[in-house]
């Protein structure tokens, strides 16, 4: 029947005339139609034609070919979701009916607008073919003009679509349908108000789908975006992914959850999803650059805001795959940058002040979030990995070490970062080496970029780039092997490198050189070159390059010294030396370096240096070299050593020198050759002969060892007698010598004493070391220590006479670290019954005592500055931290035990021996503190000689730091205890610092803190300290505990209102009442030592509460759901601003009356006022911001703070300024009376000077009005916005009209015209006689001022 139906109607469709048409469609029912629709539908035969019969016999001119259109259009949209009709088929219906939607008239399209929404709400989409009808229909509707009944009204067809639109948001969505309507929408004219409830709608449906659903509904999201609301798109994308990383963390920070259906996505879903919509926003970037420019100003305002919401993980990804679109990049760069070191800072800031802490418990470190990026992107983000290398790199290139004035790069590898800028850089390196881990097509790329920069970068320091190669290499060592050309051009360019450059770069590549042939020939070939060079960089760089080489290529049989842990091991690299090359191959390839190296023997002082620097490591890696070598020090040292057993002095001292001209040079440092000689014979004695005691098979080569160290020994023991028995006349050295450093003799004798007191060093070493505590060697070590003493002394005392910078220097010490340890502790520790004669010989000499303390000071100085030492082991870590402990025990102990008052009752000239004790305690707690920061628990244990060998986990540094802290308390209370005549103040400064230093390792919530703080206060509080410096460094002290305990501003009062009471009232009639808190605020330290203390800590309140403002003012505008929290916080900082900022106003209320005397006390505290002014007008804009953005009322809080400043403050400042006018007035005219008295010439010199003065010490008072006219000004502001009237609190003061005397004015004028007059003769070279008065005139303006 249906198809007979169509049949005819097909057929009726071809004719001219549609009148048959009309009738048999008449003669339909809804349902037959519709029967006839599906049935030709699903056959698939002319289902297009058909509809455009029943549309031809259907017209909109009449209402039963609308109704019946509409009943087509009804019964079509379900027949194209159902599913049951092929997708071709489904397409070319709904295109036909979108053809004819523009046909039907307003109130047809209304209903059928209604229809598609009612669907939708049913959920009953399955494919969203239809929904571009919907679109269609949508739009046709917007354009009509017809009046459409809506409810009870009626409405134009615009509003109808904005009605029907805002159903839709508000109804429920299938999640199935969202990616389909988010399409549909695209086709839909929105206006502004639309589209955000659309993109609104959308994004709230994130969370009810499935993740894989998500980046094809962003990327809809993303496209329907460029009609508008890109923020409100980027800020839900964003924030959605963002909650979810955070939820992801808490899954992985919890064990897994016993509720599985709790479980959200497995991670590695989660981040291929979040690197495809990364991927989309891209795509949709590089057509739409707006939508960059938007995302970077979004998170820019967002950061400002909430930067843990801003930079996630996500969004600074993103950041940085955009980056990579070069209009962005800089753009992108900066932003990061800049968020990087404000994070930075923000951290330090936050860390220094409880106050703070309090306030922000939640501390954002973006450097986490970077190294998250790094790590995510390991999950195929390669769009990522470009960006991040570049970051890395800017970062690094950026904040670099700066080299300091004329001085080497410090280098800061084993400390901690301390400024924001060093911790960027270092991030910079963090992120280069573990993207280099993850990504391997970068790697190559990564270490060329790192080899160009330590070419190109030689003048500026590049030890950061070094230790990011050493990292890369130790990271992936094969790595190396595909790059090695790379290596090898960089080799090419060492001998233009910088001598620290060439070694960081040796010890970087060094792994590399075991594994790749070519690459070692390659570096021998350059440094064979490099030796015959004529610039001495290039020399040095060869030698250092050869050591290294000699170290690492171990001979087989060689020992394996438990002392190379220092040494990158092949271990690292995945293959054995000695399967590369046999064992007759390095010892040739040694040999044949060790070739090269004798010859440098007979070059410049500087290269010999470096060998007799390096040999004994060497020697200590490989041992097999170490006949070649001692042979070669033999040779050496038989050049200047004279064997006559009579003769003095032993060794030729003038064969070390060598002149040029007039010039005199050290040729050869004889010095450090014995010094070489010295090490290496012990180490051989040490480690090879027991070895060979051990295996006696090589009898010949044993026997031509024997001779060389009998040599040795035979050599050192006749230098050591005859060096005993010299006179200071036999090296031509006497007090009556010449050591001026002008003239060519100076110049020799100060080399000759220099060598003299090296070689001294070296034997006192030698034989300490050999002399197994005998007298009699104890007493050669007197003997030579006499000689160097007195040699030691001429120098200080012609240095003193010359007040040369050069001659205050102390030479270097040649004794080495662990001697100088072992050394302490038999002087001053060993309490064997058998050492105790011997011993008695060195314990009598107070000067070798002093001289024992005052070297492992210098020791303790260079590792401090450059993180090694000289001699033997300086370089391992290890052995220095171990020396520092025992060191520091024993000046612990001899510090305490003896304290200096005792020692200086028979005392000569020098520091004590406590003293220096006292000292190198300080330096080893600032090194430890700066270098072995992850080694301090093992560090405290070792110095509690009580507590044996606890379990390092169980070491609480805050309980033994308070021990340590104790005895130095004990000593600094005796200090303050005992009678005048025995106050130390150099003393009692060093334990302050001590102390400092110490209590940067308690923990600020313990116990043992409080009650060192408590304890701190307690002595200001009790000891009234004439001392400047001392009561600094307590102030000081006292500062820095308090701001870790909580704010200081409460202290501050006190010690301003003992100050005033110390120096009186600017009212000279006004006695100030007398309520002294602080006994060390006394006439001699209340100004300005206390005053400019106070007024620094105040400033740093100032800031912290400007910090605290711009935090307001940025929470301010957040208009976020959570805004109860927000508003929480808010109040919470506006208590903590207004209660710190009042009681800084009655601290400033107490010094601004204060009678300060002129100079730098008045001239800062002018500057603080006006910062204090500054500061409460931002509070003030802010709350004016407030009262626009809501209706709030200003806090009773903010009115007490304004009542204050208004009655506390500003009335004081006027009459300090007023008081400063006049001490300035009265100084001028001092000079005035001086000037009557003077001559002539001085006169001018005089005036001129005090006028500088005066007007630099003014300078500050215009700044500071103008500060309390602007806050007036904004105080009126807020008045009119709040409808509280804060003016009432302000009195106007007479004192800012600078009002012109004319009296004054009058004299001024006329005693200056009679100076013009005779000045007259000389100004006829002058060009216009108005010139000079259009100059001078202001001055005369200036000077009534004051």
């Amino acid at each position: 029947m249906a198809a007979a139906m169509a049949q005819r109607v097909l057929a009726l469709a071809a004719e001219e005339g549609p009148e048959r048409l009309q009738e048999a469609l008449q003669g339909l029912g809804e349902g037959e139609l519709g029967d006839m629709v599906t049935k030709q539908a699903l056959r698939g035969r002319e289902t297009a034609a058909l509809l455009r019969g029943i549309f031809r016999g259907s017209p909109c001119s009449q209402p039963s070919g609308v109704l019946r259109r509409l009943q087509v259009y009804k019964h079509c949209v379900p027949l194209v979701e159902s599913g049951d009709l092929h997708l071709s088929k489904a397409s070319e219906i709904i295109g036909l009916l979108m053809l004819e939607v523009r046909q039907l008239p307003g109130h047809a399209l209304a209903e059928l607008a209604t229809l598609f929404v009612d669907v939708i709400k049913g959920g009953s989409l399955s494919n969203g073919k239809s929904l571009e009808l919907f679109s269609t229909v949508l739009t046709a509707l917007a354009s009509s003009k017809e009046s459409l009944a809506y409810g009870k009204g009626e409405l134009n067809g615009e509003e109808f679509k904005k009605q029907l639109i805002n159903t839709l948001c508000s109804s429920k969505w299938d999640p199935q349908s969202v990616i389909h309507l988010a399409n549909m929408f695209r086709d839909i004219p929105l206006s502004g108000e639309e589209l955000q409830f659309v993109v609104e709608k959308v994004l709230r449906m994130f969370s009810k789908l499935d993740l894989q659903e998500i980046p094809p509904l962003v990327y809809q999201l993303l496209l329907l975006s460029a009609k508008g609301s890109k923020k409100t798109v980027l800020e839900g994308i964003i924030s959605f992914f963002n909650q979810l990383d955070k939820r992801q963390k808490e899954e992985q920070k919890v064990p897994q959850s016993m509720d599985l259906e709790v479980a959200t996505v497995p991670l590695d879903q989660l981040r291929h999803v979040e690197g495809t919509v990364i991927l989309h926003i891209i795509s949709v970037i590089n057509l739409d650059q707006d939508l960059g420019e938007e995302l970077i100003k979004h998170l820019k305002t967002e950061q400002q805001k909430d930067p843990g919401e801003a930079l996630c993980p996500f969004s600074v990804a993103l950041l940085l795959s955009v980056a990579v679109k070069h209009r962005l990049q800089e753009q992108i760069f900066d932003f990061l940058k800049t968020s990087i070191t404000r994070s930075c800072k923000d951290l330090q800031f936050l860390q220094a002040s409880k106050f703070l802490r309090d306030l922000f418990p939640q501390q954002y470190d973006i450097t986490a979030v970077i190294l998250e990026v790094v790590k995510n992107s390991a999950f195929g983000w390669d769009y990522v990995t470009q960006g991040l290398v570049d970051l890395g790199f800017s970062l690094m290139e950026s904040y670099e070490p700066k080299k300091p004035f004329g001085g080497k790069a410090a280098e800061t590898n084993c400390g901690l970062s301390k400024t924001p800028a060093q911790q960027a850089c270092r991030l910079g390196a963090s992120i280069l080496l573990e993207t280099f881990k993850v990504h391997e097509p970068i790697r190559s790329d990564v270490l060329e970029q790192v080899l160009n920069r330590v070419l190109t970068k030689a003048a500026s320091p590049v030890s950061h780039f070094i230790d990011l190669l050493s990292n890369i290499v130790v990271s992936a060592p094969l790595v190396l092997q595909n790059s090695s050309s790379r290596v090898t051009e960089t080799f090419d360019n060492l001998s233009f490198l910088p001598i620290d450059t060439v070694q960081g770069l040796l010890r970087a590549v060094q792994p590399l050189l075991k594994v790749s042939m070519s690459v070692r020939d390659s570096l021998i070939l350059v440094l064979q070159k490099a030796i015959f060079s004529r610039q001495l960089d290039a020399r040095k760089a060869a030698v250092a390059g050869f050591l290294l080489l000699l170290r690492n290529f171990k001979i087989l049989g060689s020992l394996t010294s438990s002392q190379c842990s220092q040494a990158i091991g092949a271990t690292q690299v995945q293959a054995d030396v000695h399967a590369c090359y046999n064992s007759a191959a390095n010892e040739a390839f040694c040999l044949e370096i060790l070739g090269s190296l004798r010859r440098c023997l007979s070059q410049q002082a500087d290269v010999r240096l470096m060998l007799y620097e390096g040999f004994y490591d060497v020697l200590r890696r490989n041992s097999q070299l170490a006949s070649s070598i001692m042979e070669t020090l033999l040779t050496q040292i038989k050049q200047y050593y004279l064997p006559q057993p009579d003769l003095l002095p032993p060794l030729k001292l003038e064969g070390c020198i060598m002149a040029q001209g007039d010039q005199i040079f050290l040729q050869e440092p004889l010095a450090h050759l014995l010094c070489c000689i010295q090490h290496c014979l012990a180490w051989y004695k040490s480690t090879v002969r027991l070895c060979q005691g051990a295996e006696d098979d090589d009898e010949e080569e044993e026997e031509e060892d024997v001779g060389f160290e009998q040599n040795f020994e035979e050599m050192l023991e006749s230098v050591t007698r005859r060096m005993i028995k010299s006179e200071l006349e036999d090296f031509e050295l006497d007090k009556s010598a010449d050591f001026s450093l002008s003239s060519g003799v100076g110049v020799k004798n100060n080399i000759y004493a220099i060598q003299v007191m090296g070689i001294c060093e070296v034997l006192i070493e030698y034989n300490f070391n050999i002399g197994n505590f005998s007298k009699n060697k104890f007493e050669d070590v007197l003997g030579l220590f006499t000689c160097y003493n007195k040699l030691s002394e001429i120098l200080r005392e012609k240095a003193g006479k010359n007040k040369s910078a050069l001659g205050n220097k102390t030479a270097r010490s040649f004794l080495s670290m662990g001697f100088v340890s072992t050394l302490l502790t038999a002087l001053f520790r060993d309490n064997a019954q058998s050492h105790e004669e011997s011993l008695a010989v060195l314990r009598s000499n107070t000067e070798f005592l002093r001289y024992a303390v005052s070297v492992a000071l210098q020791k303790v100085q260079q590792l401090e500055e450059t993180g090694q030492t000289d001699g033997p082991d300086g370089q391992n870590p290890e052995k220095m931290f171990q020396n520092l402990c025992k060191i520091t025990r024993v000046l612990l102990w001899r510090y305490t035990s003896i304290p200096t008052v005792v020692e200086e009752s028979g005392k000569k000239k020098g520091k004590s021996i406590s003293l220096l004790c006292l000292e190198g305690c300080l330096r080893i707690f600032n090194t430890v503190q700066q270098l072995y920061a992850a080694r301090i628990p093992q560090f405290l244990q070792a110095l509690d000689i009580t507590d044996g060998d606890a379990e390092e986990a169980d070491i609480n540094v805050t309980e033994k730091a308070a021990f340590q802290i104790r005895q130095f308390q004990r000593s600094l209370v005796n200090q303050f205890s005992g009678a005048e005549d025995d106050f130390n103040s150099k003393e009692t400064q060093l334990l302050v610092t001590v102390l400092s230093t110490l209590s940067k390792l308690l923990d600020p919530t313990s116990q043992q803190f409080l009650q060192f703080l408590t304890w701190t206060v307690k002595i200001c509080k009790e000891n009234a300290l004439e001392d400047i410096s001392c009561c600094k460094g307590l102030l000081t002290l006292l500062f820095s505990l308090h701001v870790l305990y909580k704010s200081p501003v409460s202290l501050l009062r006190e010690l301003a209102q003992d100050i005033h009471a110390c120096l009186g009232d600017i009212d000279q009639d006004i006695e100030v009442e007398s309520r002294s808190h602080f006994a060390i605020v006394n006439a001699k330290t209340a100004a300005p030592t206390v005053c400019l203390l106070v007024l620094g800590q105040a400033d740093k309140v100032l800031e912290e509460v400007d910090w605290l403002i711009k935090k307001l003012t940025s929470l301010g505008s957040d208009t976020s759901e959570d805004s109860s929290q927000a508003s929480n916080q808010t109040q919470a900082l506006e208590k903590g601003i207004i209660l710190q900022l009042g009681t800084l106003l009655t601290v400033f209320h107490e010094l601004v009356q204060t009678a300060l005397p002129a100079g730098s006390c008045v001239d800062t505290l002018l500057r603080s006022l006006s910062k204090t002014y500054t500061i409460l007008t931002s509070l003030i804009k802010h709350y004016i911001q407030a009262c626009r953005s809501t209706s709030n009322t200003i806090p009773g809080r903010l009115e007490k703070l304004v009542k204050l400043s208004g009655s506390h403050l500003t009335p004081q400042c006027y009459s300090f300024i007023t008081y400063v006018q006049n001490i300035h007035s009265e100084s001028l005219s001092f000079v005035e009376e001086k000037k009557k008295k003077k001559k002539k010439e001085d006169e001018a010199a005089a005036v001129s000077t005090v006028m500088a003065k005066v007007l630099r010490d003014t300078k500050p008072i215009p700044n500071l009005i103008f500060a309390i006219e602007q806050y007036e000004k904004f105080l009126i502001h807020l008045s009119k916005k709040s409808k509280v009237n804060l003016m009432q609190y302000m009195k106007l003061s007479t004192s800012r009209d600078f009002r012109i005397n004319a009296s004054m004015l009058d004299s001024v004028l006329q005693e200056h015209n009679t100076e013009d007059a005779e000045n007259e003769p000389d100004n006829d070279q002058s060009t216009t006689a108005e010139q000079p008065d259009e100059n001078q005139e202001p001055k005369k303006k200036r000077r009534r001022k004051t």
